[in-house]
């Protein structure tokens, strides 16, 4: 669910101030000095990764069919998976829908009739090629049971699953014959020698779109969960829910599989979009948590960094930022890496060519050195306009990520406590109106600390090393 819901309020004076990508829009005042602590012995949440979606065509396109040839394709894939020159992301959403099965095999009880082409849209070509840059966390999610399943009879506006409590057809009860469609699509997936890690049943269950879509209540999300999770768990898939269209809204579907002991224990992640509400605490639940979905609403396509528009590169740094700390996220995953037209997507296709807005770097900011299996750390600075993270990976070095917020350089002296790290060296990279992840000169560790500039309306990260 795209542009529905802008949850950034553009001011008149913001408006008058913006005057593109140098940040201008922000007047610098003088570098001031502060103090930030870094503490290894406050841990938080374990990191799965961070992704994108290329769901209804988009992988396609980005495999040439409007054009785009096979050395920009590669050049594509670099700046979305390369670790080194790239946003290193590391999850995959895929999108299921009803291709694999597209007519009534004759009720919920008949044998199936699957069907499989191996191309899926372009989400095979684009899942194998995932793979082959390191990616291995492959969520897949249906944004509807096929329509034959549902009570209004059609894949488009919503409908209910048929045989949920409170949703009877004629047809019959489908929620056994949709828990194995699930598993089927997820196993075509494995013949191509992609693993389906993790395995959803349904986007925005509380949002009626005129395209693919299907409304569950929390009630019932919570009962198809134990339908199709003893069916996924056997079969080696790890059960996501319910991708809400809002994260306070998902709330009350992870209070309710929570309420129930079968449905916790089919659960493994609980995912949430920020369209209808922004992060603002944890979801109520003690299992790994997702920001699943989201990018900002807007009407143009945009390169900026920090221009005020609340789709800018400083907008989504910041949405990351609060995800992970506010939210205690475990996942973030971006809607579309790469789409068409006036998109918030992180780059924009153009037939035989393509563009990189500052969006993709602020995300970069944060994956490509922050990996799956790190923990997330203490992380405070005297000044609030600086937002810090601070994360431990898992092959012992430290990745801080600063977000001014401010409108001065800030001069910052780092203790880097219970770390495990006295002495070393912290390389950042620098995001701004003029640079893109662009490595800056080595800071020496000493003593466990070191000192280093950030500056105004930035994002930086540093990769810390013994």
């Amino acid at each position: 669910m795209r542009g529905r819901f802008s949850t950034w309020t553009v001011t008149s004076l913001a408006a008058l101030l913006a005057v593109g990508s140098t940040g201008a829009a922000h007047p610098r005042a003088a570098t001031v000095t502060g103090t930030a602590t870094v503490d290894g012995s406050a841990t938080y949440q374990p990191i799965d990764g961070f992704g994108f979606s290329e769901h209804f065509g988009r992988a396609e396109i980005m495999h040439g069919s409007q054009g785009l040839p096979a050395a920009k394709q590669r050049e594509l894939l670099d700046l979305l998976l390369s670790r080194s020159t790239g946003a290193g992301l590391s999850i995959l959403r895929l999108g299921i829908d009803s291709g694999i099965q597209p007519t009534d095999p004759g009720g919920p009880n008949a044998t199936p009739q699957y069907v499989w082409d191996g191309v899926d849209k372009g989400q095979v070509w684009l899942a194998k090629e995932a793979k082959a840059y390191g990616v291995n966390r492959f969520y897949a999610d249906a944004w509807t049971a096929p329509g034959y399943m549902k009570t209004n009879g059609t894949d488009a506006n919503g409908g209910t699953l048929c045989g949920l409590s409170g949703a009877d057809c004629a047809s019959g009860d489908w929620r056994k014959a949709y828990a194995d469609f699930l598993v089927q699509w997820a196993r075509f997936y494995g013949q191509e020698g992609v693993r389906i890690t993790d395995l959803g049943f349904t986007n925005e269950p509380d949002w009626t779109a005129t395209y693919d879509s299907m409304r569950l209540t929390p009630a019932q999300a919570t009962e198809f969960v134990k339908v199709l999770g003893p069916v996924a768990n056997a079969a080696g898939y790890k059960v996501a829910c319910c991708d809400s269209f809002g994260w306070t809204q998902q709330k009350a579907y992870t209070s309710a599989i929570e309420a129930d002991p079968a449905a916790r224990n089919h659960v493994s992640t609980h995912t949430g979009h920020t369209y209808a509400s922004p992060v603002d605490g944890p979801l109520p639940t003690r299992k790994r948590t997702w920001m699943s979905e989201w990018s900002p609403n807007g009407t143009t396509w945009n390169e900026n960094w920090d221009d005020g528009s609340g789709y800018d590169g400083f907008t989504v740094a910041s949405a990351v930022h609060d995800a992970l700390t506010k939210g205690n996220a475990s996942g973030y995953v971006y809607w579309y890496g790469a789409s068409v037209g006036a998109t918030r997507g992180l780059i924009q296709m153009d037939g035989e060519t393509f563009h990189a807005s500052k969006r993709l770097w602020a995300l970069a900011g944060y994956s490509r050195f922050v990996r799956p299996g790190a923990v997330r750390i203490g992380a405070t600075a005297a000044d609030a306009d600086l937002r810090l993270s601070a994360f431990r990976n898992t092959d012992g070095t430290l990745t801080v990520v600063a977000l001014n917020a401010g409108t001065s350089d800030q001069q910052v002296s780092y203790s880097l406590r219970n770390t495990g790290i006295a002495t070393g060296t912290a390389t950042p990279y620098l995001t701004d109106g003029s640079r893109s992840m662009g490595r800056q000169t080595a800071v020496p560790v000493r003593g466990g600390a070191l000192t280093a500039t950030v500056p105004a309306r930035s994002l930086v990260t540093y990769t810390i090393r013994r």
